[in-house]
């Protein structure tokens, strides 16, 4: 008799259910023995440490008992756990920011491959702005304190089996650059049949009908595989303290000094181990997880964790103001004290996949921010939201490439020539979702100085020197084209049909 999902929800155990799930964890231990017996013997010594996490995930997993949290028991955070970023900024720069710097680690989140965007391998290669990747925006970055302050900041990358390669390759070509760069893999995990709660893959290989059997378990794996690798004890060998980590494709994630002093010149019996950025929700960021107070401890609060009953509740913005960016600052001390102990206890993210085939898999994940409640003295800081400038679609891409921002060493900021300090709200359709496509759609950026609101939907293309004002609504309907001529000036103006605008 199979144990489903569905089962693995209800109340308390059984008796028999206790013992069904006992033959399950036996049953996947037996395989994935079966599986490292098909590696080669390197191989094999790394795979091994990643099925360890993954059958203390899978453990976990089949001890669930209902929802993580119980809403009843959720609180707002205190007022003091949360502070604004104008009180961090307000105790000013060190003394010595060359020191300060030289016990900092960036690390950036590079398991990600650009197929949303139509890409083909890692999403960090795609070029964003004057032909500069997400990379090469974060290597100048890094490169630019380095010169400025005369410091040593190395840039990690956390790969996957998916973007490591690729990676590396790149990586040669920032070798006469001033930034040390490292790089470690997240582990690999295999993808489990909804079913028979048993792997689907038959061997340790990627390809052929294995190719869909294996996934990366989420960011939330940093803190096991920056350990394993060794990675972690040598940079704090060096004297590295803290550790600044984001997604790769926020390009608002920057170092900021006032954050980084306010952590290292705390006493160090009241030194905080974890700053999560937080920032005012919009109607745009519903889905983002939130800070709560929960059992004493500030928590990470992700809507599939929220009951169905409660999810409008939680979409609210005047009940949960902020949202996590995943802009993380963390002591490196006080990860490998928490992995050497196995005391790290990440809330399980179960996400539902149907492979090609039509096979329904599930992959146990989590994220990096839920360890905020295991470390000492965990705060958030509500940034301003310059500091999230995610690009997840080809519509944030249309942003980031116009003239809104100014690209100055690797860093976008906002014109100042915007009256608004918020960014316009972009909608792009079906036909600019590829990078490509997006391209030559586009015979340069519109001017958006002035933009609100753009939703553009069908056969639609950009003339030069178009100019975006106020609310712009373009829609071709299927079988319809509409091509915007050069020097165009639309202001507020719906439309439709099939045709060219007349030059103004």
């Amino acid at each position: 008799m199979s144990l489903t999902v569905a089962a693995l929800t209800r109340g308390a155990m059984t008796e028999f259910e206790q013992k069904l799930r006992q033959q399950h964890e036996e049953s996947m231990h037996a395989e994935l023995e079966a599986l490292l017996a098909t590696a080669g013997r390197a191989e094999a010594e790394v795979s091994r440490k990643d099925f360890s996490g993954f059958k203390n995930l899978f453990h976990r997993f089949l001890q669930v008992k209902g929802p993580s949290v119980e809403w009843a028991k959720i609180n707002r955070p205190p007022e003091d756990s949360i502070q604004p970023y104008e009180k961090i900024k307000a105790k000013g720069l060190p003394n010595n920011i060359t020191e300060t710097l030289n016990k900092l680690v960036v690390v950036k989140l590079n398991g990600g491959l650009g197929t949303s965007m139509g890409c083909k391998g890692p999403k960090s290669l795609i070029s964003v702005r004057n032909e500069n990747t997400f990379l090469d925006l974060t290597v100048q970055q890094i490169e630019h304190l380095n010169k400025t302050y005369n410091a040593d900041v190395p840039l990690v990358l956390m790969n996957s089996f998916n973007t490591d390669e690729d990676t590396k390759k790149i990586l040669q070509k920032y070798s006469h650059h001033r930034v040390k760069i490292h790089t470690f893999n997240q582990s690999r995990y295999p993808r489990i049949n909804k079913e028979s709660l048993l792997p689907i893959a038959t061997n340790m290989g990627m390809t052929g009908e294995n190719a869909e059997a294996w996934y990366p378990p989420g960011h939330g794996d940093i803190y096991a595989s920056f350990h394993n690798s060794g990675l972690l004890d040598n940079l704090l060998a060096e004297g590295r303290e803290y550790m600044f980590v984001s997604n790769i494709d926020n390009l608002g994630a920057t170092v900021d000094l006032f954050i980084l002093h306010h952590l290292i010149c705390q006493p160090a019996d009241k030194r905080c181990e974890f700053i999560m950025e937080v920032t005012d929700k919009t109607r745009a960021d519903v889905k983002g997880g939130t800070l709560i107070q929960y059992e004493d401890h500030l928590r990470l609060l992700e809507i599939a964790q929220v009951p169905k009953a409660h999810v409008d509740e939680f979409k609210s913005v005047t009940k949960f103001k902020i949202f996590n960016t995943n802009n993380l600052w963390i002591s490196l001390s006080a990860i490998k004290r928490l992995q050497e102990r196995n005391s790290m206890d990440l809330e399980i993210i179960v996400n539902p996949k149907t492979l090609d085939g039509g096979l329904n898999v599930i992959q146990l994940e989590t994220a990096v921010g839920a360890a905020i409640k295991s470390f000492n003295n965990a705060m958030g800081v509500n940034v301003p939201r310059s500091r999230f400038l995610p690009v997840k679609t080809s519509s944030d891409l249309l942003l980031v490439m116009s003239n809104l921002y100014s690209l100055d060493a690797g860093s976008l900021t906002m014109s100042k020539k915007r009256e608004f300090l918020t960014t316009p709200h972009v909608k792009l359709g079906s036909s600019f979702t590829k990078v490509q496509d997006f391209l030559t759609r586009f015979e340069n950026i519109p001017d958006m100085l002035e933009l609100d609101h753009l939703t553009v939907s069908g056969d639609v293309t950009f003339g030069k020197n178009v100019s975006l004002k106020g609310t712009v609504i373009i829609i071709a309907n299927h079988g319809d084209r509409i091509d915007i001529p050069a020097g165009a000036m639309l202001e507020n103006k719906i439309v439709s049909g099939n045709l060219r605008i007349l030059d103004h």
